[in-house]
């Protein structure tokens, strides 16, 4: 979708390009024909955006400054490392459950990968409250001041980061839950299959999001792009995470789920997706 906006000046505008009310990528024209192009997902993990000189010149990247590129590689890091081990925990978890392991060692291991994925979320949040930000109408990025916390819905990528780190959270209620021993059907329907399904619901619409954010459009196909394929097994993942969550409903009346074997390699294909989504992130960086 693109949104054409009147120009600053005679010669001079800028073209911003997104879905609904968010802008993904933002063309600013000079007076002198010069173009800068910025990115949403670009700036954030590589934190660069694309000079273009008005005579036909090959493109200039500018980066951030040394101390924004650190960060950025640091958080980049966390993100990989904890996303990768917390997908390599959830499927031995559901290897252990597949080969009829003890409830409790299972719970254990998937609490286990359950924290992970919330370090993971939460440096996921932090790379977008803190990515080098574009002054208005500036072709560079500037580093701002270290925060723990921001709250701009409107923007895409905090959107999806916030969104994710929520879906986390869910899933860490879920799997605490999880050791509770001696629950009706109803009650383990309250307390753990329910805050499954909305753990793996605010996980696809976080990776719808940024889905939207890497092509600029609801959908798209971008096989050259890495953030197209981190986002693309991302979503994967969560989708695989939900069919298993719906399997593992225990109907009233009934006493096993509704299909374990279904639930547990849905589980175990998930959590290697989210693993792979860890491993790819590694070469995501400035």
């Amino acid at each position: 979708m693109r949104r054409d906006e009147e120009p600053a000046r005679p010669g001079s505008g800028k073209l911003s390009e997104g879905v609904g009310p968010f802008t993904t990528r933002l063309t600013l024209r000079g007076s002198g024909g010069a173009e800068a192009v910025w990115e949403s997902r670009r700036a954030r993990r590589r934190g660069s955006l694309t000079v273009r000189a008005a005579d036909g010149a090959a493109p200039v990247v500018h980066r951030a400054d040394a101390r924004g590129l650190a960060r950025m590689r640091t958080l980049n890091s966390v993100a990989a490392v904890t996303f990768t081990l917390g997908g390599l925990l959830f499927a031995a978890g559901a290897a252990l459950a597949l080969t009829g392991a003890a409830a409790t060692a299972v719970s254990a291991t998937y609490f286990g990968g359950g924290l992970f994925f919330n370090i993971g979320g939460y440096a996921s949040l932090l790379q977008a409250v803190n990515a080098p930000r574009r002054p208005a109408g500036a072709y560079r990025l500037e580093t701002a001041a270290w925060r723990w916390w921001s709250y701009e819905p409107m923007r895409i990528d905090w959107l999806s980061a916030f969104l994710l780190l929520a879906g986390t959270l869910v899933f860490g209620l879920n799997l605490l839950d999880s050791f509770l021993q001696g629950l009706s059907t109803q009650q383990a329907a309250r307390l753990v299959w329910a805050p499954d399904v909305i753990g793996c619901v605010l996980f696809l619409i976080s990776g719808q999001l940024a889905l939207a954010e890497v092509c600029h459009a609801p959908t798209g196909v971008r096989p050259h792009d890495l953030g197209w394929w981190i986002v693309t097994v991302n979503m994967a993942g969560s989708a695989l995470f939900m069919i298993a969550a719906l399997a593992d409903l225990v109907t009233p009346g009934a006493h096993v789920p509704v299909s374990l074997t279904v639930s547990n390699t849905g589980t175990l294909a998930g959590a290697l997706c989210f693993a792979a989504t860890g491993v790819l992130q590694w070469f995501e960086h400035p």
